[in-house]
């Protein structure tokens, strides 16, 4: 029971012990949260930043519960920080616009156009107008929220579900953009670094400098562009395009912004980059991107190629492939329909571990990719020839690059179709019995993978298959590169 303070008034008598009042105030005394992340699109200053946690009301329909405060400013970093009443726990969902004090660093190589004035070089600050806006949302225990165009497209698409701005809704959509743009699992929750700044940072990672890139993408289609007079159109039109088919325009049209131009766009930027940097680190670094980011659109130019259609609310591929290898990448091609990978590597053998373990149902695909074996029944070995890089494909030393060829059949020898495998699941590590890092590919149609910053020594490396009904291969035969 709680100590009640008893107030007693009358001749002049008013009673309270000084015990008694500090315990109401502990009593009444209300939890906050902090916040924090930063709004990256070059980095922008000044910026007006509110959150709100998100509440379900009785029908199971999630939507911020929106209060009276004042915003907070963003440093000159693009940083944030937040005090949110309440327990750390929920989700929140934090929204950022400007006004005349707010300002943008020019993240486009070599500058950012203006329709009503004159570029900004790379690096030198630009205002933004009213209309633009930033929104993204997260988890109240993981206390970071970043604030970028593709967050924000991401918050969009959240907002189609049936049950309004959920979590599921939402991590389903940070994964289905981020799969958009070929970036790999979780990338939207990194911090993306100044691409300004970039000779600072040697200890940044290709993933975070790919999604920084894919974020001043959406600024460099201003550029000789007379359709686009500013970051806020281009952004306006492809959250439209989001918020009313829960697509992107593979392609385009002549009239909207296609996921192809960003794309092609963001690949143009990372090359650049490389004249703009010193750091040899940030320009291998910069060198696996801009690869990435040309097997991403050689995959959409496929896709369309094949099937006249848009990037589907389910995503396209999470391709962090990157074609920059060296006659010592591995080269693990995969053998359709079997567990095998059949793979070259510097005149090296690979040792004959295949792994076992399976999950899911008796039906496992058997999607192997020269990499996976399903876990049913019998497995037929039709190995595809290995493929062989070319010389002139040069990667970074502490990368490795992986390919296969997708199963046609499950090892039960049932037949499987492409429309049912889900992805890839790549898993590596310094032992072949200890692959302990892993990472997600979330299309059938993408062959190849980069693995980069690798440290010295031998890596090993395996893949499985998944389906689209959740089951998943056993992990193929292992390969290897010495780094």
């Amino acid at each position: 029971m709680l100590p009640a303070v008893v107030m007693l008034s009358g001749c002049g008598l008013d009673i309270s012990s000084d015990e008694d009042t500090a315990t109401q105030s502990s009593v009444t005394a209300e939890p906050t949260v902090q916040i924090a992340g930063a709004a990256v699109k070059g980095v922008i200053q000044q910026g007006l930043v509110v959150a709100n946690r998100l509440i379900a009301d009785k029908d199971g329909y999630y939507a911020p519960q929106r209060q009276a405060a004042k915003p907070v400013l963003t440093a000159d970093d693009g940083s944030y920080e937040w005090q949110l009443r309440g327990k750390a726990e929920g989700w929140a969902l934090v929204e950022l616009t400007a006004d005349g004090g707010t300002r943008m660093i020019c993240d486009v190589v070599p500058q950012c156009d203006q329709a009503d004035g004159a570029p900004v070089s790379f690096g030198q600050t630009m205002p933004l107008d009213s209309s633009f806006s930033l929104r993204g949302a997260g988890d109240l225990r993981m206390e970071t929220v970043n604030l970028t165009p593709l967050t924000h497209l991401a918050v969009t698409l959240a907002e189609r579900s049936g049950d309004g701005l959920s979590p599921v809704a939402i991590s389903s959509a940070y994964t289905t953009v981020e799969n958009w743009f070929g970036l790999p699992a979780g990338a939207l929750r990194l911090t993306p670094p100044d691409l300004t700044n970039l000779d600072e940072m040697t200890g940044v990672t290709a993933d975070a400098i790919q999604v920084a890139i894919a974020n001043a993408a959406f600024l460099a289609l201003v550029n000789d562009n007379a359709q686009w007079d500013s970051i806020s159109d281009v952004l306006a039109d492809v959250t439209l395009q989001v918020s009313a088919t829960g697509q992107i325009s593979v392609m385009g049209d002549g009239t909207n912004v296609a996921l192809a131009d960003l794309v092609s766009a963001a690949a143009l930027q990372s090359s650049e980059l490389q004249n703009a940097v010193d750091s040899s680190v940030i320009s291998q670094r910069l060198a696996v991107v801009e690869h990435r980011n040309v097997q991403r659109f050689k995959t959409i130019a496929d896709v369309n190629e094949e099937s006249d259609t848009d990037v589907a609310d389910s995503g396209d591929t999470n391709d962090t492939s990157t074609d920059t290898s060296t006659d010592t990448s591995t080269d693990t091609s995969t053998d359709t329909s079997t567990g095998s990978t059949d793979e070259q590597v510097a005149g090296t053998t690979e040792p004959d571990t295949s792994g076992d373990s399976t999950s899911g149902g008796d039906t496992t695909t058997d999607t192997t990719t020269d990499e996976t074996v399903a876990d049913t029944g019998t497995d037929t070995d039709t190995s595809e020839p290995v493929t062989e890089t070319t010389p002139e494909e040069t990667a970074p030393a502490n990368t490795a690059l992986l390919s296969w060829t997708a199963p046609l059949t499950r090892e039960n020898g049932e037949s499987l179709a492409m429309g049912e495998i889900a992805g890839f699941e790549v898993v590596y590590g310094t032992s072949a019995e200890n692959l302990d890092q892993s990472l997600a590919i979330g299309d059938a149609s993408v062959d190849e993978l980069m693995v980069d910053e690798l440290a010295e020594g031998t890596w090993y490396f395996a893949i499985r298959t998944l389906d689209t009904d959740g089951n998943r291969s056993r992990l193929s035969d292992v390969v290897y590169k010495q780094i």
